[in-house]
Formats: structure tokens, C-alpha cells, sequence
């Protein structure tokens, strides 16, 4: 994991740099300020542990890799609004808006969602139509903005277990499953059957690590999480601990954890990697 994240962080500083003539400086340091300040970079080390499964070159998959760590920061950004959740701290720092202000946030989060698109572009893979189409659809009314409209609705709510499931499914998992699919897409054609028991495992650990977020939030210690925590029960935002109990929680993320390990089964010993990224995520303390 530390070789992928400094890989692919390398690749974000590379591809910045290019752009030090800017037009406007400000936007320019906003977007970096929203993506070049550390995270855990799983989505982007899901998407190279499942090329490299399929055979695919960590080269061809760094477009990709870049490509949904920009869409995942951008929503990060936004998210953070006072509009949405409204939060001070990102990564430890001061989150996009705080540091600049509403409107350079806005922009910024834009420009990192189109940016993200430019970098897939410029692959020119073979599979690049349905490649875009992923990351599009794991962006948009299907996928994480769905989701944020039914978190920011939820608000106050009393959810069932399945709404909260299908709103976790769009807000978080849509886009793990896309850094999955999209790394086996540069590898294999889009009627390669391994290609659906990633799609299972990754709904499998998409919402997985939405609960382990849940349970950390309330267990967790800001200056570890590097975000405010105890922040889902300061808004009254429904969480699987508050509909669980922590201990349910957590048994739900690992029941999840081992259905995603099963569903690896078609890929034999080169899932192994995947396997172990599962346990990860529920083993984590940030």
C-alpha cells in the first residue's frame, strides 16, 4: 500500500507541476491544497492491485489511478461546504474552503472532477469509452452525488437499515467499485467474467469501509482521523453503529469483509492482494 500511494502521489505532483503557468494561481493552489495533502489513497490502490491481478502494467494503470483519486477529492472538497457537511478539517488542515474561501472551493472541486476526465482522456486506451463511462456514472445522479442528496435528506431521519445501505452503496461505494472496475478494465474487455466478482467484492468492501468510517467517527480520535470526529452525531446523520450498536457495527463490516474474500475466488492465488486490502479496511484506526 505505502509503494502504490507514493506511486500515484508522485504521479499528482508530476501531473501539477505541468501546470505552474496556470491562469489563475489561486485556483491552481486550492486544487492542490485539496489533493496533493496526504490521505489514504485506497481508491487508487485498489484500482493497481486489481490491474496487477489481471495482468496489467502499473504504467497503464497510473492514468486511471490519478483519474479517480482527482474525482474522489473533488468530492471531498465539496462535501465539505458549509452548504453540505460543513466541516474545518481535512487530512489534518484546514479543508479548501477554510483555507481560500466558499467560491474557490466550489471552483476548485469542479476543476479537480474535470481534470480527473482530462487525465483518462489522454490514456487513449482501447477500452477508454467504457472506462469513462465508469467513472462518470460512479460520479454522478447514479453514484456519489445520488448519495450525498440522500445523506444531506437522511439528516434528522430515522432510516431502515436498507435505505441506509443503499444511500452508504451511492455516496462511498459507488466509487470504490469504479477504482476496481476500472483497474480491471485496463487489463481485461468488458465481457471478462472475473470482471463481475470484482464488481461483487467491491459492493462487498465499498460498504464495508462506509461502516468502518461510521464506527471510527464515533471511536476515533481527531488528531488520528485527521477529520473532526464525533461529527455524524453532532449533525443527527444516521449511522450503522446508531442502528447496530458498535459491536453490530463492526460484525456487519466483517461479515461484509468475508463475503468480498469469497467472491475473489475466480482470480485463485493473484486475488490475494485484494483479499488482504479487504481485511484492511476494518482493521484500520483512520
Amino acid at each position: 500500500m505505502a509503494a502504490d500511494r507514493r506511486r500515484v502521489d508522485e504521479c499528482l505532483e508530476t501531473l501539477f507541476a505541468r501546470g505552474e503557468s496556470a491562469p489563475s494561481e489561486q485556483l491552481d493552489a486550492a486544487m492542490r491544497h485539496g489533493v496533493l495533502v496526504g490521505g489514504k489513497r485506497l481508491r487508487p490502490v485498489l484500482l493497481y492491485a486489481t490491474g496487477r491481478a489481471l495482468g496489467a502494467s502499473d504504467e497503464a494503470l497510473d492514468g486511471p489511478a490519478m483519474a479517480v483519486e482527482l474525482v474522489h477529492a473533488y468530492s471531498l472538497v465539496h462535501d465539505d461546504l458549509p452548504a453540505m457537511d460543513d466541516d474545518d478539517v481535512r487530512r489534518g488542515r484546514p479543508t479548501v474552503h477554510r483555507a481560500y474561501d466558499e467560491a474557490t472551493a466550489i471552483l476548485a472541486g469542479d476543476a479537480l472532477q474535470t481534470l480527473a476526465f482530462e487525465v483518462l482522456a489522454d490514456t487513449g486506451h482501447p477500452r477508454l469509452a467504457a472506462m469513462v463511462g465508469t467513472l462518470a456514472r460512479a460520479a454522478g445522479r447514479d453514484g456519489m452525488a445520488a448519495g450525498q442528496a440522500l445523506d444531506l435528506d437522511a439528516v434528522g431521519g430515522h432510516p431502515d437499515l436498507t435505505a441506509l445501505a443503499t444511500m452508504h452503496r451511492h455516496k462511498t461505494g459507488a466509487l470504490i467499485h469504479a477504482a476496481v472496475r476500472l483497474g480491471g478494465l485496463v487489463a481485461v474487455p468488458e465481457d471478462d467474467e472475473r470482471l463481475l466478482a470484482l464488481e461483487r467484492y467491491a459492493a462487498a468492501i465499498g460498504l464495508a469501509f462506509q461502516i468502518r468510517d461510521d464506527v471510527l467517527d464515533v471511536t476515533g480520535d481527531t488528531a488520528v482521523l485527521g477529520k473532526t470526529s464525533g461529527a455524524d452525531a453532532a449533525r443527527d446523520k444516521p449511522t450503522y453503529p446508531t442502528l447496530l450498536g458498535l459491536k453490530g457495527a463492526d460484525d456487519k463490516a466483517r461479515s461484509l469483509v468475508d463475503e468480498a474474500v469469497s467472491a475473489l475466488a475466480p482470480l485463485g492465488e493473484a486475488g490475494s492482494v485484494l483479499a488482504n486490502l479487504a481485511r484492511y479496511m476494518i482493521e484500520r484506526d483512520h
